[in-house]
């Protein structure tokens, strides 16, 4: 039976560099182990974004897309079809959750773009949900069953967890077709951030590239070393 491998999440804001750092530390970490890039976001923002460049219909199906979440959070009401799109987009991540934990299983060293988490709820991988007397008994319930599956993923605690921190200026500068509320929120949530005790490697995301990389790379060696001893005692036991 093989020795499961290593979880190292790498989680921030959108224009962070997640993907940027992700695919470095991924060709650098092959080179020693076999590893898997892991997507574990909903993707529900890019989503958002390719409706909004669609020809005629896109701008006002975007706006409309915002309203009705805006609507929402401050109402604390849900309507029954954005609550079932929320909780398909939801059970999008929990199906490459699972694929991420057969790899896990097979003994892959898993890097992840993202992290399901239960201490923040919204945007930041976390639940899309809330409960409210004001919704209907279909949308509590749904709003349970994705509870329950956030609760399960979180429960899977990385080995470490790598948190890219950036202002709010750097962020637009690097995803300037993002919605800037959207931004805001996201960058105020990051420091927020806990998975279940997981080490924590806290980086200002502003630094040059080679210099985040040598930090992160740094974190993840002494990750490695602890699950290999970790692993080791596990089976002497």
């Amino acid at each position: 039976m093989a020795i499961s491998g290593p979880i190292i999440a790498v989680v921030g804001s959108d224009g962070s560099g997640k993907s940027t750092v992700g695919t470095a530390l991924l060709a650098w970490m092959r080179e020693t182990q076999p590893t898997a890039l892991c997507h574990l976001g909903k993707q529900s923002g890019e989503l958002g974004r390719k409706i909004a460049r669609l020809p005629f219909v896109g701008k006002k199906a975007d706006r409309r897309i915002v309203k009705v979440t805006s609507s929402a959070r401050q109402n604390r009401r849900i309507r029954f079809f954005p609550a079932l799109v929320m909780f398909a987009l939801s059970m999008r991540r929990v199906i490459r959750f699972r694929r991420m934990l057969r790899l896990h299983r097979q003994g892959v060293c898993i890097l992840t773009d993202r992290y399901p988490q239960v201490a923040v709820p919204g945007p930041m991988d976390g639940p899309s949900l809330t409960f409210s007397p004001r919704n209907s008994a279909v949308v509590q319930f749904l709003t349970m069953q994705e509870r329950g599956l956030y609760d399960w993923m979180a429960s899977t605690v990385p080995d470490l967890v790598i948190r890219l921190n950036v202002d709010l200026e750097t962020a637009v500068s690097r995803k300037p077709d993002h919605r800037l509320t959207s931004l805001e929120r996201k960058i105020a949530d990051v420091p927020k951030l806990s998975f279940n005790g997981a080490p924590i490697l806290d980086l200002d995301a502003t630094e040059p590239l080679n210099v985040v990389l040598e930090k992160a790379k740094s974190a993840i060696t002494e990750a490695l070393i602890r699950h290999r001893a970790q692993a080791s005692d596990g089976q002497t036991a």
